[in-house]
């Protein structure tokens, strides 16, 4: 059977629907191809089911720490099953809401596993999609534009192949049925530094091993020492500098033993479990792309700046072109590549303008370039920083650890990166992230009437504090 549309996307991940409601929404017949459930890595194992755990250990953190609130509590129990329980309640109303979105768009989901064709009988042109559905039978869909939008995998270490039961990626970790008392977590970037807060705030012990020489390698400095210091604070133990040897992994009974080295320092951590939290790998093997002119470098489909391929009717989005692999990202590049083979006018992307967010405890944010990168390309840097320790929302809500730091340029006063660690910071960010869409000053920002007693004033005063102006300081 041949489907014919528009345009067809290939993934049904956030990138994916995204992208195939804004097409609906410019009048094009839409066709998702999708082999699991529509919402994807995000939706099912990344960001909303980590942050609803996160949540949970959060909420069980404020009830340990309720004393310094003038509340006492007696006999509080952590019910880990209950914590998954309202997780999966949390992701199927959010399934439920995208399977909606596509009913109301009139977008058509064909549930499969989808390979790019060649020119063929059903297309004088690459770009047809060959759906082998779950019933063995097979369909094409022939589109005049195609979208894909294949998402990413955990990355996993040779000889540290997650099992389900010692070694763990983050999606096996999701499905965790009891907590261990301990484990060790090979990665300090973001998924591995949610996981050390969450597992620290519910009680477990946790060493984070990290080969760079800072928490957070691509994040600013001062904001990842914070972080490590808050965290150690908490009782996570941390080895920045240092790597595991994979060979040296071993196991008796509940119990693992891996090595871990810093320079010419060796010792062996033990511990119930072990998280590798390496990073992500692009999914673009066996989706057909050598029947295609596609280009793969570095492990990625290469794109131009609207999200073309080297053909230019084959547009790909999201974790699959590699870049920050950040799912509102991949929703913008969604937008863009739909806007683009619409005909819409399109403005400038800058991927350094995406908000980067980490929802640690505290939480972390950031937009643009950190200190260091924009000395790198050679700006005249001066910067402005501001503690949450100077604002009175913060103090109330007794959350004082942390700061904001703008980095802006001397001569032209232009806001080059914002970088945020405290409370709240992943919905703060959204105003320096406006900022700098609009070329404000920091002068300007500063200027905004921020409401009192707010967190947000933190961000006016840190960009007043880049002219020595701030007001609580």
């Amino acid at each position: 059977m041949t489907i014919s549309c528009d345009v067809a996307v290939l993934g049904g991940g956030t990138g994916g629907y995204v992208a195939a409601i804004r097409a609906a929404q410019l009048g094009k017949s839409v066709v998702v191809i999708e082999m699991d459930k529509l919402g994807g890595t995000c939706l099912h194992r990344g960001c909303i089911p980590s942050k609803s755990l996160l949540r949970s250990a959060e909420v069980y953190a404020e009830i340990q720490e309720s004393e310094s609130y003038g509340i006492e509590t007696n006999g509080v129990k952590l019910v880990f099953p209950k914590v998954q329980q309202r997780k999966e309640s949390v992701v199927d109303q959010l399934h439920q809401g995208v399977q909606y979105l596509m009913r109301k768009n009139k977008i058509q989901v064909i549930k499969g596993k989808g390979r790019v064709t060649g020119p063929s009988i059903f297309s004088p042109r690459s770009g047809a999609v060959a759906v082998e559905l779950e019933d063995g039978e097979m369909e094409t869909v022939v589109s005049e534009h195609l979208i894909i939008a294949t998402g990413s995998r955990p990355r996993v270490l040779p000889g540290l192949q997650p099992d389900g039961k010692m070694i763990l990626s983050s999606e096996e970790a999701l499905t965790l049925e009891e907590l261990p008392a301990s484990m060790i977590i090979v990665g300090g970037g973001v998924i591995g530094v949610e996981w050390a807060s969450m597992l620290a705030d519910f009680g477990v012990d946790v060493t984070v091993v990290e080969a760079a020489n800072q928490l957070l390698p691509q994040e600013d400095e001062e904001v990842a020492r914070e972080l490590q210091r808050l965290l150690k604070k908490r009782g996570v133990k941390i080895l920045t500098g240092t790597t595991v040897d994979e060979e040296s992994f071993s196991s008796s009974g509940d119990t693992l033993s891996i090595e871990a080295t810093k320079g010419e320092q060796r010792q062996v951590l033990t511990a119930e479990k072990l998280l590798v939290s390496v990073g992500r790998v692009a999914n673009v093997e066996n989706i057909g792309l050598e029947n295609t002119d596609i280009r793969v470098e570095k492990g990625v489909i290469s794109v131009n700046a609207n999200m073309q391929t080297s053909e230019p009717h084959i547009y790909a989005i999201g974790d699959c072109i590699g870049g920050l692999q950040l799912a509102h990202a991949a929703s913008h590049e969604g937008i863009r590549a739909v806007n683009h083979l619409a005909g819409e006018l399109l403005h400038p992307y800058h991927p350094h303008l995406v908000p980067r967010c980490v929802y640690t405890r505290p939480e972390v944010a950031s937009v643009g370039y950190t200190e260091k990168e924009a000395k790198a390309l050679g700006h005249d840097v001066v910067t402005g920083k501001f503690p949450f320790s100077a604002i009175g929302k913060a103090i109330v809500y007794g959350l004082q650890d942390g700061f904001v730091k703008v980095v802006t340029d001397r001569s032209s006063r232009d806001i080059l990166g914002v970088q945020m660690i405290g409370p709240h910071v992943t919905d703060l960010i959204g105003e320096a992230a406006l900022a700098q869409l609009l070329d404000a000053t920091p002068w300007e920002v500063g200027e905004a009437i921020h409401a009192h007693p707010t967190l947000s004033e933190i961000v006016g005063e840190a960009m007043l504090a880049v002219d020595g102006k701030a007001i609580g300081l």
